[in-house]
């Protein structure tokens, strides 16, 4: 069976457009592959919310965890969000390790301080200098090449949101220049910076749609994306946000009324039955009837 990194590779050489909703359970992974997306992402914004922490407070056992029960439970190749790197260069090179052996087939790494702080969410930009971050950029290149070449390493960037794009594409330049990152990932303001990122960066980029953002980051379509030149999108927010809101709202008319009318129970039965497919609960089925029914 081909590795996922090998999986991966191959998609990115063959200009596959990655675009990959950010899960944080086994079942959304499910959901991801069998609506046909070619990989899916296991973002810190989602692992965080979905431990009712906050990504700043993760660590890397906590995130390593999840993104090996997602990667486990489908086929598909799937990345994670590695943060800062969880420390310092030698730090960042077992975090690499980790990754790898967990199965997932590649990472970004940002240039934000770690550990990060709360105020992360408000779109406060704590960045290390550049040379600090190039250094890591290399050192988890190094442990990629030493454990599989084929793992996938994303440089990322957050100065764009305070220093703008000069800023962002030159530190992503640096260490395209210095180290053998695959693809880079940086945060554009407005349109007019999405549209010429991806020619003033020398990595090809990814865009992160984050839904529900509160500092005017745009939103495009995966069309749009493409058209621009970017190789890929993660979707931060658009399975956990309204899996939370349709959950929310289940329960508070649950708490109010003593009954749940958001579906007929029609719907129900159906909703329950693909849940059952989804994890394929036939195959167990044909399993117990072979072994221990019926004897």
């Amino acid at each position: 069976m081909m590795k996922s990194t090998t999986r991966l590779r191959e998609l990115l050489k063959a200009k596959t457009f990655l675009h990959m909703p950010s899960v944080y359970d086994p079942l959304g992974a499910r959901l991801t592959e069998l609506a046909g997306f070619e990989a899916a992402y296991v973002g810190g914004y989602v692992t965080g919310g979905s431990l009712a922490i906050t990504e700043p407070l993760l660590s890397v056992t906590e995130q390593v965890e999840v993104a090996e029960r997602v990667a486990r439970s489908i086929d598909i190749p799937v990345l994670a969000d590695a943060g800062a790197g969880f420390g310092e260069p030698l730090h960042t090179m077992r975090t690499v390790k980790e990754f790898i052996n967990a199965g997932i087939a590649g990472i970004h790494i940002e240039d934000q301080l770690y550990p990060k702080r709360a105020h992360y969410h408000k779109y406060q930009v704590h960045g290390i200098p550049t040379d600090e971050f190039v250094t890591k950029i290399k050192y988890a290149c190094r442990a990629r090449d030493e454990l599989d070449p084929d793992f996938v390493i994303i440089a990322r960037t957050d100065v764009c949101r305070e220093f703008g794009l000069a800023e962002a594409a030159d530190r992503l330049n640096r260490a395209a220049d210095a180290t053998n990152a695959d693809l880079g990932l940086l945060f554009p303001r407005n349109r007019d910076e999405a549209e010429r990122a991806p020619r003033e960066c020398k990595l090809p980029l990814v865009y992160v749609m984050s839904r529900g953002n509160r500092d005017g980051r745009p939103i495009f379509t995966r069309q749009d994306l493409e058209q621009m030149g970017y190789v890929g999108c993660i979707e931060a927010q658009v399975v956990i946000g309204p899996a939370f809101a349709a959950i929310k709202r289940a329960l508070a008319e649950l708490r109010s009324t003593g009954t749940y009318t958001g579906m007929t129970e029609g719907e129900f039965v159906k909703v329950r039955k693909d849940i059952e497919d989804t994890i394929r609960l036939e195959e167990y089925y044909a399993i117990e009837e072979e072994t221990v029914e019926n004897h």
